[in-house]
């Protein structure tokens, strides 16, 4: 789907049964060529594939949203950037004292969907496009009497009467990802503006954020959800922890970790346990303090690693025995694995040049026993660990 005239065709009786015929129908590679070809003698061309395209997307979409996604409408990119359900649930909790919200730059409806279940909500968004789709989504899902929506520049919008807001800035060009939040769209300056009309503002970011640029006076939260870092977010006003700087938070559980720890962690010696802290933990730079709650410190000061004595069980990090350490070579490390039959192995590397695809080739492995290598630095040498999971 390229163009919002044939959007709106899809939305139309035409299109309703063209959708519903290709969903009843299937849609796999060995059937599209001969159904497209078929469809096209009785529908245009452009909704066919309109059609199609929004079918395969509503089948990637159920990971993010459900079974509400058979019912959706997306682009390619408003859904690799839409919130997933479980991430726009748990934020739109932070807005339960929230009467009336702003939703700016709302894209497809991922975060507008959680907003709306218990407000009323202004969804905004500048591409004519993006506003259509996340209308539609409005329509299918029931929110209307909670929503109303408008195209327009997010920098511009009457914000009298609101009493909090969520913004998204884009972060995507037609051709690349935007790194520099310099080039975020709303500017990174409409932050400021946007804080001091409102008050009560939540920022979605992209979870690289520079810490360095987080104002002082936000929270910035990292979200994990099944164990990839999704996104952060910054919080201010009443909508902000008090007291509270940094936290990661770990989905599906609810799991969070504040900074407390002011002290980085010692650099010691290998001990019997490795700990992999959570992505979220890493990138909301806690790791001090899940080193804390395991009783560790680091193998090496540039790397995430933890190793205790103690077997902690803690959400923030997964916990492995470590049987040995040497020094990397591979000579040493294939004879090693051939001595004791380990023959199947998982790879994780921190701070490694060393690419595992390539040494689990050149390891020519086999037997029946399993073994985790983690390929990093200790004390600054390059160095491989082999580990299993703790029970």
């Amino acid at each position: 789907m390229t163009d919002l005239e044939t959007f709106h065709a899809l939305l139309g009786d035409n299109g309703q049964r063209l959708l519903a015929e290709i969903s009843l129908r299937g849609l796999d590679e060995a059937n599209t060529l001969a159904l497209a070809t078929e469809l096209r003698h009785r529908y245009p061309a452009a909704l066919v594939a309109a059609a199609m395209t929004q079918i395969r997307l509503r089948a990637r979409a159920r990971a993010k949203f459900g079974d509400d996604a058979a019912r959706m409408y997306f682009t390619q990119t408003g859904l690799e950037q839409a919130t997933s359900a479980p991430v726009a649930a748990h934020r739109a909790a932070r807005y339960s004292a929230a009467r009336r919200i702003a939703d700016l730059c709302c894209g497809i409806g991922g975060d507008l969907r959680a907003l709306a279940s218990g407000h009323d909500v202004l969804a905004v968004d500048r591409d004519p496009l993006t506003a259509a789709i996340a209308a539609a989504n409005v329509r299918v899902l029931g929110l209307d009497d909670h929503v109303s929506l408008q195209c327009a520049d997010a920098t511009l919008v009457d914000l009298m009467g609101y009493d909090a807001a969520f913004l998204d800035p884009a972060r995507r060009t037609a051709e690349r990802r935007i790194f520099n939040v310099a080039d975020y769209q709303p500017p990174w300056s409409f932050i400021a503006t946007l804080v001091g009309r409102v008050g009560n503002v939540g920022v979605k970011v992209a979870p690289g954020i520079p810490h360095d640029l987080i104002p002082p006076d936000a929270e910035a939260e990292w979200v994990s959800l099944d164990g990839d870092v999704k996104e952060a977010a910054l919080w201010f006003g009443t909508l902000r922890t008090d007291g509270v700087t940094r936290r990661a938070t770990l989905l599906p559980s609810g799991a969070t970790l504040t900074a407390t720890v002011t002290e980085p962690p010692p650099v010691v010696p290998l001990r019997r346990y490795l700990y992999e802290p959570d992505g979220a933990v890493i990138r909301a730079h806690l790791v001090a303090d899940v080193a804390a709650l395991v009783g560790g410190a680091l193998l090496d000061p540039t790397i995430a690693y933890i190793t205790s004595d103690a077997c902690v069980v803690t959400p923030f990090a997964h916990a492995y025995t470590i049987e040995d350490a040497m020094p990397f070579s591979l000579k040493r490390l294939r004879a090693y694995l051939r001595a004791r039959a380990i023959g199947h192995v998982v790879i994780k590397k921190r701070g490694s040049p060393l690419t595992p695809d390539a040494l689990m080739r050149d390891l020519r492995l086999s037997g029946d026993n399993h073994r985790i290598l983690f390929l990093t630095k200790v004390a600054g040498k390059h160095t491989v660990l082999i580990g299993s999971t703790v029970a």
